[in-house]
């Protein structure tokens, strides 16, 4: 049986850049989080752009005003700690202060063989088919995992 490892597609239209006070919080955390990403049990690999901190200079395809963030973690669970026990949960909570409020879902995961790297085009396949169609084994969110649980909890996603 082959190995499956988690990926997950995010994107947000930013309300501002770095020189916007507005947005002092997220971009001063952004290094400090990403590296604690990449340290935590479970992680595998982050999409990265030339400068290889972030993947703030990288876009959605097809909307050059969206940004990206893609992760790939051993399992759910890897994910869900990152995302809900540690000090993200507190920038995360506030992305309504940080990013346009969106009309659809702006989040996507699927399953994929370990050692496959996902490519921006293969998650907005996923994100796009999770929008038109709902949660299914191509594409699904927080709610169709069993660590969803951690969501609800924190009612921060």
């Amino acid at each position: 049986m082959t190995k499956m490892h988690l990926a997950q597609v995010n994107i947000g239209r930013v309300l501002g850049g770095p020189d916007d006070p507005r947005m002092a919080d997220f971009y001063n955390n952004l290094a400090h989080i990403n590296a604690m990403a990449e340290r935590m049990p479970g992680f595998v690999w982050r999409l990265k752009d030339a400068e290889g901190s972030s993947a703030m200079a990288l876009h959605w395809p097809g909307d050059a005003t969206m940004a990206v963030n893609m992760t790939v973690w051993e399992s759910d669970e890897a994910l869900g700690k990152f995302v809900f026990q540690t000090v993200h949960r507190n920038i995360y909570a506030r992305n309504q202060e940080f990013f346009e409020t969106p009309k659809t879902p702006t989040v996507a995961m699927w399953w994929i063989p370990a050692g496959h790297i996902p490519t921006l085009q293969e998650a907005k396949e996923r994100l796009d088919h999770y929008v038109a169609h709902g949660p299914s084994e191509f594409a699904f969110g927080w709610a169709e995992l069993p660590s969803a649980k951690l969501w609800q909890e924190k009612r921060c996603a």
